[in-house]
């Protein structure tokens, strides 16, 4: 999938009269956030554990919003391509939470994703937050991923029970929306570019609006519980050529091509094993009790069609 702009979504914290500062490693995702309507963004190096320390001891934050990640804006291919990020997620981690406590932050909420349970047929139940990480994966070079996410949660959830810091874990299925890859996607479809698997299936998995995603973190910060790990998906999850077709068909595009998972395989390993070739059905029942949080887009279908409907932009470039 390809890289989440996530800054766009926070702007409902500050709408509702909080000062609110970004923490990115580029100039251009600066000037996003600033943009978006932050009072200050710091540009930094989230692996440099004195640079953290310093940002937060400039800005001395109540919350700290986790959401470290480096992906290729063409999303994760290979394994290889997650490396940063599960770099973050293990050193960005220990990095963050420790300036969190030390500057007194009362409370951080960390993005975790449901691939933590693992890739491949995952059965036709729902997984609730209680599911522990897999012991097995489909293949060895998938296990770096979930060992991240892993001890990213772990770090954070020891934090709390230590009582040095209030940490709530959230779970999200895969992104989607404006800014979340909906845009690339309709462009790569509209040409035929983006071809789905003649054997999915069966298959499905999590998907969360990128809009939704962001309003469960504003609900997380104010009634998420200490210590508890909450999943962020949708209603249903979908397999990615559903999702894919009913794109097609939204925008008036040609329905896509369809090729054979060994071709994916080869090119494309680790879309293949998790996008194209996981079974997995998510609980959101808890973050719905808990957290006064209820995705607004039950489904793709809804996000995906109410985002075409607004998007006139999009319509006259794809024209």
């Amino acid at each position: 999938m390809p890289q989440v702009r996530w800054e766009h979504k926070w702007s409902g914290v500050w709408r509702q009269g909080h000062e609110v500062f970004g923490f990115t490693r580029t100039s251009a995702h600066a000037e996003t956030v600033n943009e978006a309507g932050a009072a200050r963004v710091i540009v930094g190096d989230a692996l440099d554990g004195s640079g953290v320390r310093a940002a937060l001891e400039t800005t001395r934050p109540e919350a700290v919003v986790h959401a470290l990640t480096s992906m290729p804006k063409r999303g994760p291919w290979r394994a290889s391509d997650l490396k940063r990020t599960n770099e973050l997620r293990v050193k960005g981690t220990r990095h963050l939470l420790d300036a969190a406590i030390a500057i007194g932050a009362r409370r951080i909420v960390v993005e975790s994703m449901v691939f933590i349970y693992g890739y491949g047929d995952l059965g036709p139940e729902l997984l609730t937050e209680d599911t522990c990480a897999p012991k097995k994966v489909p293949k060895d070079w998938l296990r770096p991923s979930i060992d991240a996410l892993a001890d990213m949660e772990t770090q954070v959830l020891e934090a709390t029970t230590k009582g040095t810091i209030e940490g709530i874990v959230l779970r999200f299925g895969g992104f989607y929306g404006p800014h979340a890859g909906t845009e690339i996607m309709a462009q790569m479809i509209r040409r035929r570019w983006l071809p789905v698997v003649s054997s999915e299936v069966n298959l499905a998995i999590p998907f969360i609006h990128i809009e939704d995603a962001g309003a469960a973190v504003i609900s997380a910060l104010y009634h998420g519980r200490a210590g508890e790990v909450y999943n962020i998906a949708d209603d249903q999850a979908a397999s990615f050529a559903d999702v894919t077709r009913f794109r097609a068909s939204t925008i008036g595009a040609p329905q896509p091509r369809t090729i054979s998972r060994w071709l994916v395989q080869l090119f494309r390993p680790f879309a293949a094993a998790a996008w194209l070739g996981t079974r997995m059905l998510v609980s959101n029942a808890k973050a719905t009790q808990e957290l006064r949080w209820k995705p607004r887009f039950p489904t793709y279908r809804a996000g995906i069609a109410e985002f075409w409907a607004a998007s006139d932009d999009w319509k006259r470039a794809l024209r």
